[in-house]
C-alpha cells in the first residue's frame, strides 16, 4: 500500500546510513521498497564479467543490508536496474551492444560521457540483462525486478538492429518519422513486439526462479507512450506511474490522469504513483527538494484517483530533509485510513476514450498538439464540472470494460477501426451515449483518411471536405429549436449569449438529415484588421457546429470542431459550459455524487468492501497551472450529495483528514454531507453495513 524508493548514488556505499533510511521506512510504515541493485552499476558483489561494481563497493553488499533490514520489517522488496547506460569495458569486450545513431556513430551518453548508451533490443538486454536479472533473484530472492530505462534511448541503428528488422520485415531501418511510410509503420510494431519478446524472456528468467516473483517494468501511459498498454495491461501484475511530479504548465491534476490511463487497462490490479521529493524540471535538479505542499498535493491527487503512493529519493545522502517529514506525515494518515483506500471499484459513469493508434498513426511527431491537447482540455472541463470520470482505453471497447458507464467521450479519436466504429454503435445501441470532437473516426486504424466518419451513422453528420483552420475571428451563433421555442439544454447558461467564440479548427459536416435542428451554427470568420473591416460578411448560416441525436435511452453529441483543444489552450467559460452540458445531457441519469460550493474541486468515488469514499482534491491555489504551489487556499463550505447504492444502508459518516463527524442527512436512496471546510484534501467516508 505504501512503497519506498531508495535510487543509490554510486559513492553511496560506505558513506552513507543505512540505517537511517531504514528506520525511515518503518516511520512511514511503508510495507514495500525498491532498493537499487545492478545494471550499470552493481551495489552487491556480482559474479558477472562486465557488471560494473560501485568503485566505493569494496568487500560490502549495500542491496543486500538493505535487503534484510526491509524484510526484518516485514517490507516486499523489488530490486531496481538500469541497463541503458555501460563503461569503456563493455564497449571494448562488445562493440555491438553500443547504441549507433543514424549516421553510424556509437553513441556517447548525453550526461555521462565516459559512459556509453546501449542498444534495449540487442544482446546486451537479452544476453547480459538477462543473466544479471537471474543473478540478482536467485542470490536474494526478490519479490522482483523493477527496470529503469530499459526501453531504450531513442532509435537505433546498431548491426543487430538492422539484421533483426530486415529479417523480421524485410525493410532496412526507416530514415523518416512518419508513420505513413511503411518501413516505418513496420518499425513501430516490430520493435513494441521486439520489447515485448524481452518482457516476458525476464519474466520468465524471475519466475523460474522464484514463482512468486516477476518482471515489473518502467512502462506505460497514455496516448503519448509507446508500448501497447493493453499488452501491459495482460502482462503487468502491477505497475508503476513513473510521473514524478509537475512541471511547466502542468495542471496537479495530470497525476490522477496517469491512474486513470494505468487503471484502463489494468482494471483492479494494483497501481502505485511514483512521485519525487525533488524538482521535476528540463534542468534536472535530481538532489532538489519541492514545496511541502506541493509534493502533498500530487501524491493526494494520485491517492484520490487510485493510486498507492511511492516516493522515491535520489542518492542516500541526505542533502536537503525538509521533504522528510510532510512525507512521514502523508504515509502516516494513509497507514491509519487504509481501510478506506482499499478500492475495490471506481463509481463513476463516465469515461474518456484515449486512443495510442490515433497518437502514432494520425499525430505521429504532432501528437501533442493533434491527440493529447484535445484530451487535456476535455479533461479539465471535466474536473471543473466535478464531474467523476473514469479512462477507457480504445483496444478495450467491449461490453467487459465499456458497459460500466453510460457515457463516453471521444476527444478527437481520429483513427478508429471498423470493428471499433461497431463497438461504438453497439454501445449506443445497449444504451451508452457518446460526446465526440473534431475529426473523431475520420480515419483508419492506421491513420488513413476516410471519405465520411466511421461513425457518421450516430453523428447524423457527414464530413464535406478537408479540415479548416486555423480560423481567426469566427462565432458560433445560439440558436432556439424552431419547432418548441426553447433552448437545448447543451445551451444552459449561454441563452443570453447571442453568440459565442468558435475553435480554431474544424471539419466542413453536413447534416444526413434535412431539417435537423442544431444548437449552434457557424458564422465564418472575418477580417480582425484593421478594426474598420471587423463586421461579419454571414451573419447567419445553417452550417451545424454541433449535432445532437437520441437513440432510445442512448444520446450522441459531436462537436466538428476543436472544442477541447482550444478550451486547452483558450479556457474560454463558453466553451466549459457547453463541455459540462454536453455530458450531463447526453449521460442524462441521476449522478452518483454531486459536490456544490465554491472554488475548484477534483471529485472522485470509490467503493470499498464495507464504504463508499469521495475524494475532494482542493485545486484552488493561485499556482494550479504553474507550479509548485505557494499557497494553499482553503475552501469551505461543500455540500456532497451521495446516491447509496441498491441494498446498502449507511451505519456513519465521516471526514478522514479533518478526523471529525460531519454534519449529515438521510433520505430514501440519498445522503447529504456537509463539508465546513478542505486545505488540501478531504475524503467523505460512509461507512455502510
Amino acid at each position: 500500500m505504501r512503497w519506498a524508493q531508495l535510487t543509490l548514488a554510486e559513492n553511496d556505499p560506505g558513506s552513507y546510513d543505512p540505517n537511517f533510511w531504514l528506520d525511515y521506512f518503518r516511520r512511514t510504515h511503508s510495507d514495500a521498497a525498491c532498493l537499487s541493485a545492478g545494471g550499470c552499476v552493481a551495489y552487491y558483489p556480482t559474479e558477472i564479467p562486465l557488471h560494473h561494481r560501485s568503485r566505493w563497493l569494496g568487500t560490502s553488499d549495500p542491496f543486500g543490508e538493505l535487503l534484510a533490514g526491509c524484510r526484518k520489517l516485514g517490507m516486499n522488496v523489488i530490486a531496481r536496474t538500469d541497463p541503458h547506460a555501460t563503461y569503456q569495458d563493455v564497449y571494448e569486450a562488445h562493440p555491438d551492444w553500443i547504441a549507433v545513431d543514424a549516421a553510424g556513430n556509437k553513441r556517447r551518453h548525453w550526461a555521462s560521457p565516459e559512459m556509453w548508451v546501449t542498444c534495449a533490443l540487442g544482446p546486451y538486454n537479452f544476453d547480459f540483462m538477462t543473466a544479471v536479472t537471474r543473478e540478482i533473484v536467485e542470490r536474494y530472492r526478490v519479490d522482483g525486478i523493477f527496470s529503469n530505462r530499459w526501453e531504450g534511448s531513442g532509435m537505433c541503428y546498431c548491426e543487430h538492429c538492422q539484421a533483426n528488422f530486415q529479417r523480421a520485415t524485410g525493410f532496412d531501418l526507416p530514415r523518416t518519422p512518419n508513420p505513413q511510410d511503411p518501413a516505418r509503420r513496420a518499425y513501430i510494431l516490430w520493435e513494441q513486439a521486439r520489447l515485448f519478446d524481452l518482457w516476458r524472456l525476464w519474466d520468465a528468467t524471475i519466475r523460474n526462479v522464484n514463482p512468486n516473483a516477476a518482471f515489473l517494468a518502467n512502462a506505460g501511459g497514455g496516448a503519448l507512450s509507446s508500448l501497447d498498454m493493453k499488452t501491459i495491461g495482460e502482462l503487468a501484475p502491477t505497475l508503476f506511474a513513473d510521473r514524478q511530479a509537475r512541471s511547466g504548465l502542468a495542471p496537479p491534476w495530470m497525476n490522477g490522469k496517469n491512474a486513470k490511463e494505468y487503471r484502463a487497462t489494468l482494471g483492479r490490479k494494483a497501481i502505485a504513483g511514483i512521485f519525487s521529493v525533488g524538482v521535476e524540471d528540463h534542468n534536472r535538479w535530481k538532489d532538489s527538494v519541492q514545496s511541502a505542499d506541493e509534493i502533498r498535493l500530487w501524491a493526494m491527487d494520485g491517492i484520490a484517483n487510485g493510486m498507492r503512493p511511492w516516493f522515491t529519493k535520489f542518492s542516500g545522502t541526505l542533502y536537503d530533509g525538509r521533504w522528510l517529514k510532510p512525507v512521514e506525515d502523508l504515509y502516516g494518515w494513509h497507514y491509519r485510513n487504509e481501510r478506506y483506500l482499499r478500492n475495490e471499484r471506481p463509481l463513476a459513469r463516465v469515461a474518456m476514450v484515449y486512443s495510442q493508434q490515433t497518437a502514432t498513426f494520425y499525430g505521429g511527431e504532432q501528437a501533442r498538439p493533434k491527440v493529447e491537447d484535445y484530451t487535456l482540455g476535455f479533461y479539465q472541463a471535466l474536473v471543473e464540472a466535478r464531474i467523476p470520470f473514469e479512462m477507457v482505453h480504445d483496444r478495450l471497447l467491449d461490453t467487459d470494460h465499456a458497459d460500466q458507464f453510460r457515457t463516453l467521450i471521444l476527444p478527437n479519436i481520429a483513427a478508429l477501426s471498423d470493428v471499433q466504429c461497431e463497438q461504438l454503435q453497439a454501445f449506443v445501441n445497449r444504451g451508452g451515449s457518446l460526446v465526440a470532437t473534431y475529426e473523431t473516426s475520420l480515419y483508419d486504424e492506421w491513420g488513413v483518411r476516410r471519405r465520411d466518419f466511421g461513425l457518421s451513422d450516430l453523428f447524423g453528420l457527414s464530413a464535406a471536405g478537408v479540415a479548416e483552420g486555423p480560423m481567426k475571428n469566427s462565432y458560433l451563433k445560439i440558436e432556439k429549436d424552431a419547432r418548441t421555442g426553447a433552448y437545448h439544454p447543451l445551451l444552459t447558461g449561454l441563452e443570453d449569449a447571442g453568440r459565442i467564440i468558435n475553435g480554431v479548427h474544424r471539419v466542413p459536416a453536413e447534416p444526413r438529415e434535412k431539417g435537423a435542428y442544431t444548437p449552434l451554427t457557424l458564422i465564418p470568420a472575418y477580417p480582425d484588421l484593421p478594426m474598420e473591416k471587423v463586421f461579419p460578411r454571414v451573419t447567419h448560416t445553417d452550417i451545424p457546429g454541433v449535432s445532437v441525436r437520441q437513440f432510445r435511452q442512448g444520446r450522441v453529441v459531436f462537436f466538428p470542431w476543436d472544442i477541447d483543444r482550444t478550451y486547452w489552450e483558450v479556457l474560454s467559460p463558453d466553451h466549459g459550459k457547453l463541455l459540462r452540458n454536453a455530458v450531463e445531457w447526453a449521460t442524462n441519469e441521476e449522478p452518483v455524487v454531486r459536490v456544490q460550493g465554491p472554488g475548484l474541486v477534483e471529485v472522485t468515488m470509490w467503493e470499498q468492501k464495507q464504504s463508499l469514499t469521495v475524494h475532494l482534491v482542493n485545486l484552488s491555489n493561485p499556482m494550479m497551472m504553474k507550479g509548485p504551489v505557494h499557497d494553499v487556499i482553503p475552501i469551505g463550505d461543500q455540500k456532497v450529495r451521495v446516491r447509496m447504492p441498491a441494498g446498502r444502508k449507511l451505519g456513519g459518516v465521516r471526514l478522514l483528514v479533518a478526523e471529525t463527524q460531519p454534519v449529515y442527512s438521510e433520505s430514501p436512496g440519498v445522503v447529504e454531507v456537509r463539508v465546513p471546510s478542505i486545505g488540501l484534501h478531504e475524503v467523505v467516508a460512509l461507512d455502510l453495513v
